[in-house]
């Protein structure tokens, strides 16, 4: 017998094989596709036994593992599986996928960077490798990321997108709004794109169009879970229909910011004829009770009373056309109970220097991971602060909440430099007692975070430290507010550097003090 003879036969076997291994991941493919899990990973574990090395298997029942939660045994089949089939791209791109979800996004980045060398064409992984780089904060390299990803896929409306939104973040807004355009004219029921154009539309203050596209917000589950999507009786008013003689449910959503800043409505909406009913965050209810223009105040979680209409206080806006030119109370529109005024007055005592409240953070939402990347650019680090130290001005903490208490209990252990923070916080129970302190003081210095639009809707002179992506509320380009009349802007320069804004802070600080001397 000849050395070659067994070979037909040998070839045969093997393609009978291939046959056989080529149907069970066939199988295997399709309950996953039915959502049929469990028994996708039995199929998956049979091919195994009987091919141990079997790349394909190995890299999807990686990803059952850890979807059900299984972090350690996943990386060790997708390695297996890469080590059985080093240029597997797919499966480079999938571990980078789950090494963001284990947060260790460098790890992830040389994934996706490794997927590119398997298949330079692989759209996805150029995509992923965007997202990761805009999350490590290099936003002009995601920008190449993102338009190889276009180049490849003329037709990823996701990648417009984010890359409008790393535009955006830049303030290349007006080239941002290109882009969701492009991603809108692919997909035109894209809810996410028409959500960030209208932030872009009303950081620039085109109020028609961004107000409009703000209500896309109810279209998609993410944004609409984000914003408290409502399921209420009674009809959405956005002021087509006549409000006289019927009774409104105004109702906050998002966060106290912004229940805040649009309550103001109320009284417009009380001015059609309108019954107003506020329900609000329970820390914001007995603030609201000086509020114009509204019959009944309701805490969050208390039974509604019956209703004809209602409508989200950020839908106020749409509904009355608001522009630049029309934005209603800019002066003052909330007022100070006059007992707590009373409290806090002979708390306080007698004034002898000039009277100045601190908010360096905005806290941290343990239930709005969207909202972190976000809060850590506009919280400023309490020792950056120390120059405003002044002998002339006594200093008050108005910051409530982790981690800036913390921060300033740290700071003090370790013998803080700066200003001497009177610390009355736990005194504070509501909106209504933080109201009647910063009545008390004569300025509040503050990040964008709801005590900066309390002080502007009690017309408190207030300076706003604002991130260099500034929040749409704040426009671009000017240092003052068309919302609030006693607001004056800080604004960093450059991504990130908060010490020039400090820097400015203290000059004009200074400038005041030297005023008030002579």
């Amino acid at each position: 017998m000849s050395a070659a003879h067994p070979q037909p036969h040998h070839s045969l076997q093997q393609s009978k094989e291939d046959l056989a291994l080529f149907a069970q991941l066939q199988q295997a493919e399709r309950f996953l596709q039915d959502g049929r899990i469990s028994e996708a990973r039995k199929c998956y574990e049979i091919i195994l036994q009987a091919y141990p090395h079997q790349a394909e298997a190995l890299h999807f029942l990686s990803l059952i593992y850890f979807q059900e939660g299984n972090a350690q045994a996943a990386l060790q089949a997708i390695d297996a599986a890469l080590a059985s089939s080093p240029n597997y791209a797919l499966a480079h791109n999938n571990k980078g996928s789950m090494l963001i979800e284990l947060k260790q996004p460098l790890a992830a980045l040389a994934c996706y960077e490794q997927a590119i060398v398997c298949d330079a064409k692989f759209a996805l992984a150029h995509f992923n490798r965007g997202v990761t780089l805009y999350d490590l904060r290099k936003l002009e390299e995601a920008i190449q990321s993102y338009d190889q990803a276009i180049a490849l896929d003329p037709q990823y409306a996701q990648a417009y997108n984010n890359r409008a939104n790393t535009l955006k973040e830049l303030l290349q807004v007006k080239q941002a709004i290109i882009g969701y355009d492009q991603a809108l004219h692919i997909k035109p029921d894209f809810a996410e794109a028409h959500w960030n154009r209208a932030l872009a539309h009303l950081v620039l203050g085109n109020y028609e169009q961004g107000w409009q596209d703000y209500e896309s917000r109810w279209q998609s589950s993410d944004l609409s879970h984000a914003a408290g999507k409502r399921d209420l009786q009674g009809k959405l008013w956005l002021g087509l229909e006549p409000l006289e003689h019927k009774t409104i449910l105004l109702h906050s959503e998002q966060g106290l910011g912004d229940a805040i800043q649009f309550c103001r409505y109320s009284k417009l909406v009380a001015n059609l004829g309108a019954r107003v009913i506020l329900e609000v965050e329970k820390p914001l209810a007995h603030l609201f009770q000086t509020l114009a223009g509204v019959s009944q105040i309701l805490e969050k979680g208390q039974p509604l009373p019956p209703f004809d209409f209602h409508c989200p206080l950020i839908s106020l806006p749409f509904a009355f056309k608001t522009t630049l030119d029309n934005i209603p109370f800019t002066n003052k529109y909330l007022s100070i109970d006059s007992t707590k005024a009373s409290f806090w007055k002979a708390k306080l005592g007698p004034q002898t220097k000039f009277r100045v409240g601190l908010v360096w953070s905005g806290g941290f939402r343990p239930n709005q991971p969207e909202a972190w990347a976000v809060n850590a650019r506009r919280n400023v680090p309490l020792a950056l602060l120390a120059p405003l130290k002044h002998a002339a001005i006594e200093f008050y903490s108005l910051q409530k909440g982790q981690p800036g208490e913390s921060e300033l209990v740290a700071l003090r252990a370790a013998g803080w430099s700066g200003p001497n923070l009177i610390d009355l916080t736990a005194q504070l129970h509501s909106f209504a007692d933080t109201a009647a302190l910063m009545d008390q003081l004569d300025l509040i210095i503050t990040v964008d975070t709801a005590i900066a639009h309390l002080a502007g809707a009690l017309g408190k002179t207030v300076w706003i430290l604002n991130r260099f992506d500034t929040c749409w509320r704040w426009l671009l380009d000017r240092n003052d507010s068309p919302w609030y009349d006693s607001v004056q802007i800080f604004r960093q320069a450059q991504l990130g550097q908060w010490e020039p804004v400090i820097e400015r802070v203290r000059n004009q600080l200074q400038q005041l003090m030297a005023t008030k001397s002579k």
